[in-house]
């Protein structure tokens, strides 16, 4: 299963900002293991002066941002997995903004931000590896709108994909 099998109808028109930043060469779990080791391969060659770096008065530091990939990959995992259970109750949406001022991710080492999600990633294909076809093709409602199950779990991808792009382009 590739990007280029999700439908317009799999995700959230907002959403499709992230799809297009999967590389459709890959499978879904090939793209999830390959994609966690580019975060953190890049990650690691950021100098370190930078991790609490913001770019402009109230924004994000790097360190932030990756306690922000980390919430945003638990909440989308969570939703597949209710939605592949074949759960059809409506999950709401959340506030990044206030994840982000409860999470306290500046006082975190990046090197427990990177395991952390790697761990995370890993567990979450594990998860997606253990979906049949059919529990991939299965659809929920979450912050008002229809997702699937696959769509869910390459916007894990292409959620971090959108936030490497920010950091080089605001960070670096």
């Amino acid at each position: 299963m590739k990007i280029t099998d999700i439908a317009a109808d799999e995700y959230a028109p907002y959403q499709e900002a992230y799809i297009k930043l999967v590389d459709p060469e890959y499978s879904l779990v090939e793209e999830l293991e390959i994609s966690v080791h580019n975060l953190v391969h890049f990650v690691r060659e950021i100098p370190m002066d930078k991790y609490d770096y913001r770019y402009a008065e109230g924004k994000w530091t790097i360190k932030d941002i990756l306690q922000h990939i980390i919430d945003s990959e638990r909440v989308f995992a969570y939703r597949a997995l209710r939605f592949s259970r074949n759960d059809s109750t409506m999950l709401p949406g959340f506030d990044e903004n206030d994840f982000a001022a409860n999470a306290d991710g500046e006082r975190r080492s990046i090197n427990d931000l990177l395991t952390e999600m790697s761990a995370l990633r890993h567990a979450n294909i594990m998860m997606f590896k253990s979906f049949s076809n059919e529990a991939m093709l299965r659809k929920g409602i979450a912050s008002g709108y229809t997702v699937s199950v696959r769509a869910l779990g390459f916007m894990l991808i292409g959620h971090q994909n959108h936030h490497i792009k920010i950091f080089k382009e605001r960070y670096l």
